[in-house]
């Protein structure tokens, strides 16, 4: 056995270790790093009616209002939610809801109810949420029977 096999039996095992240990580094660096996903709605938004389900993937977000408050519940723990209502003029105003019993269950007092004008009225709205790295946004409207 010449010196430059001995010195690769030698130098193999510790670069396998370095290598192993970098790709580690690297992978949690990489699920650091903010991923954004688009939420879409399974059809008509109505959030008065309890009528909002916004998926992406296995992630489904039931969006709804009762008496005055929203209410958001989904298939995963959440990290944060927020809630922006959009004006005539494109100016939003957000809501940042609150965990109600657990991670899936988060709500807040919103004037959603109360700016109803008439039957068949559209509000724009946009919601995002975080689940670890991840943020998932969705633009609808609500839009009232």
């Amino acid at each position: 056995m010449n010196k430059h096999t001995k010195l690769a039996i030698f130098i193999a095992p510790v670069l396998l270790i370095l290598g192993y240990i970098g790709s580690d580094y690297y992978m949690e660096y990489k699920a650091g790093q903010t991923k954004l996903y688009p939420l879409q709605s399974d059809g008509r938004c109505d959030l008065l009616a309890q009528k909002c389900v916004l998926t992406s993937g296995e992630l489904k977000i039931n969006v709804y209002d009762e008496s005055g408050t929203t209410k958001v519940n989904s298939t995963f723990p959440l990290d944060s939610a927020t809630l922006f209502l959009v004006d005539d003029d494109g100016q939003s105003t957000a809501y940042p809801l609150s965990k109600e019993d657990n991670a899936y269950y988060w709500q807040s007092p919103t004037p959603l109810r109360a700016n109803r004008q008439s039957s068949g009225d559209r509000k724009k709205m946009r919601l995002i949420v975080q689940i670890k790295g991840g943020q998932y946004f969705a633009e609808f409207f609500s839009a009232s029977n």
